[in-house]
């Protein structure tokens, strides 16, 4: 088995700090230190191509840019790279999504990974129109990919749901191939939607034992389905040549954390309606103290920043080490992401992938000849 990783596209702007924000917070001031324009965009794609990433997650939210308008630009500038875009199903309807993904499938040689948001933060929704409560956006998102997935398969649709409602609904033209749906959630609804209809269950980067009941649950679910699902997690990356020198950049982007920033950001996670949010908060606390919760991760991200709060921390060698002790408990994909990304792309890409190489536990997507070359471990 070969595993697989995916890289980060920053829509909200990149820097050599840690860019705050997102679950309902604004991105942080150093977001400005990088514009994400499609040129820098562009750059950190075909750079993570290059170093053997299969996609790059684009995030989705106020404090972004639009993913699919996004994504659709940069893949011009790629040949190979597929994009994980996220997107809200409550914002656009299912019909019309279903053919967006067809075209984005036929204009970019089907390089399309769809990673399904269903919205954890109420006041967030609103500001777009969508006045639903938690448990019915994720009852929604379940009728809107039985939808999706229907005209997928070349059905004509006729669906009248609680949330949803289409007639005679059928693509002139189907994607091929049919985009995965990725997918993440913590609540016991989210849990069933999976189950039902997702290709890959995402988990934020919570320690392995945590990891391990939600890959337990998931798959007792999913079974009761019929289905086998795969397993990814999203990560920040700080690696170097030593551990000495991954713990103090770690410490670097910490001292960038002034006091008042951490508090509002915190004040507005607290918020958070996502049951995954709070146990991301649950790992640090709001603390500066014991942010390493497990060997090499790193909770200090989370204090200024939603969503993905954990880093893995320390030697290449460490975090090839912590990435097998994940994919121990089943994880297959890696969406990994750092700051600034540019620069940490090539730190984990001829740091840790080599390592992952030699060890015959992931192979450079192109094949075998670039893969044979990527297993002379990096020196500099």
């Amino acid at each position: 088995m070969s595993l697989t990783f995916h890289w980060f596209l920053p829509t909200n702007g990149d820097s050599r700090h840690v860019v705050g924000g997102g679950h309902g917070t604004p991105a942080t001031a150093s977001g400005r230190d990088r514009p994400p324009t499609v040129a820098y965009l562009s750059q950190i794609a075909r750079a993570a191509e290059d170093l053997g990433f299969v996609g790059a997650l684009t995030p989705t939210g106020a404090w972004c840019e639009d993913a699919w308008l996004t994504t659709a630009m940069v893949s011009q500038n790629t040949e190979r790279l597929k994009f994980l875009v996220a997107f809200r199903p409550g914002f656009v309807s299912p019909t019309l999504a279903a053919q967006m993904a067809s075209t984005f499938q036929r204009q970019t040689g089907g390089r399309l990974l769809l990673n399904v948001v269903t919205g954890g933060e109420s006041h967030e929704q609103r500001a777009y129109g969508d006045f639903l409560d938690k448990d019915d956006r994720y009852r929604r998102t379940g009728e809107f990919l039985e939808i999706v997935r229907q005209l997928w398969d070349g059905k004509t649709v006729d669906l009248a749901g609680e949330h949803l409602r289409v007639e005679d609904a059928k693509l002139a033209r189907l994607p091929d191939p049919v985009p995965e749906v990725y997918f993440g959630g913590s609540s016991p609804i989210a849990g069933e939607i999976a189950a039902k209809y997702v290709d890959v269950y995402l988990t934020w980067g919570e320690p392995p034992a945590q990891v391990a009941e939600k890959i337990a649950w998931i798959r007792g679910l999913a079974a009761k389905e019929g289905r086998t699902l795969r397993f990814g997690i999203r990560l920040h990356v700080i690696t170097r040549d030593t551990s000495a020198e991954a713990w103090a950049e770690a410490n670097r982007l910490l001292e960038g954390f002034d006091a008042a920033t951490v508090k509002s950001v915190q004040a507005g996670l607290a918020r958070s309606e996502s049951e995954g949010q709070q146990r991301m908060l649950a790992l640090h606390g709001g603390s500066r103290d014991g942010l390493e919760i497990h060997p090499n991760l790193w909770g200090g991200i989370g204090l200024v920043r939603g969503g993905a709060g954990t880093a893995l921390v320390g030697s290449h060698e460490e975090v090839a080490e912590r990435i097998k002790e994940y994919a121990a408990l089943g994880i297959e994909e890696f969406v990994l992401s750092g700051y600034p990304h540019l620069e940490e792309a090539y730190w984990f890409g001829e740091g840790v992938l080599p390592r992952l190489a030699a060890q015959g536990v992931w192979q450079h997507p192109v094949g075998e000849q670039r893969a044979s070359a990527a297993q002379v471990p990096f020196a500099g």
